[in-house]
């Protein structure tokens, strides 16, 4: 057990690491060669004033029609996508390892605050998957490769919350917590969780093209 836990919280960190900080950078450098050669209106197009409109009005909730068209989607995704980055970096057991390892520190969330974020994101994976399986128009266009994104996204946090609170077993949980992150962070840069990666590009040229080409919003 011991050995186990020196592996997944020694080298396969720094694997995980690589591979996304690597993939990411590859996947932004090759999608954006593959846009100048098969698309080039892409870079003609683009409008920094249009694309930072796009984006400022698709990162604030309700700024769309899209949006307030499904008010209960827009709630769950945005607290989701909340809690799912700010609960692990401000995460008080997370921290404590930076600072044992590279002298570096910052604020942290109280206890009761990551717990009440983590039950978020737990919450918001499972209406996800709900919604993929009784909605016929998601449930059309959904693979199985989508039932395992979620379930990497939930894994992180199911395993986390259970070691945390040393449920029984908490120290596998511990172990299997490690390797989902790591599991996660890898898989970001090559799986549909690239749109974190993408997000701004896309959402960029497509207010760039409505913007100043159509003359019109995207929102």
């Amino acid at each position: 057990m011991h050995a186990v836990y020196n592996f997944v919280s020694g080298p396969l960190v720094w694997v995980s690491f690589i591979l996304f900080f690597g993939g990411s950078i590859y996947r932004i450098v090759s999608m954006a060669q593959m846009a100048k050669k098969t698309d080039p209106v892409v870079y003609h197009f683009w409008s920094l004033k249009y694309a930072m409109r796009s984006i400022s009005h698709w990162i604030i909730p309700f700024a769309s029609e899209n949006m307030r068209k499904h008010p209960a989607m827009t709630i769950v995704t945005f607290a989701f996508h909340i809690c799912l980055f700010i609960a692990p970096l401000f995460l008080f057991a997370h921290i404590i390892l930076f600072k044992a390892s590279w002298n570096i520190s910052w604020i942290y969330l109280p206890d009761t605050v990551a717990d009440v974020m983590t039950w978020i994101v737990i919450g918001a994976c499972i209406f996800f998957l709900v919604r993929r399986l009784t909605q016929p128009e998601v449930k059309y266009v959904t693979s199985f490769s989508d039932y395992v994104i979620l379930a990497i996204v939930a894994a992180p946090f199911i395993t986390g919350f259970w070691t945390y609170h040393q449920w029984v077993g908490f120290r596998i949980m511990g172990i299997a917590h490690i390797l989902s992150g790591e599991i996660m962070l890898a898989a970001i840069p090559f799986t549909r969780l690239s749109h974190m990666l993408f997000f701004p590009f896309t959402r960029g040229y497509t207010g760039s093209e409505f913007g100043g080409v159509k003359h019109a919003r995207d929102w």
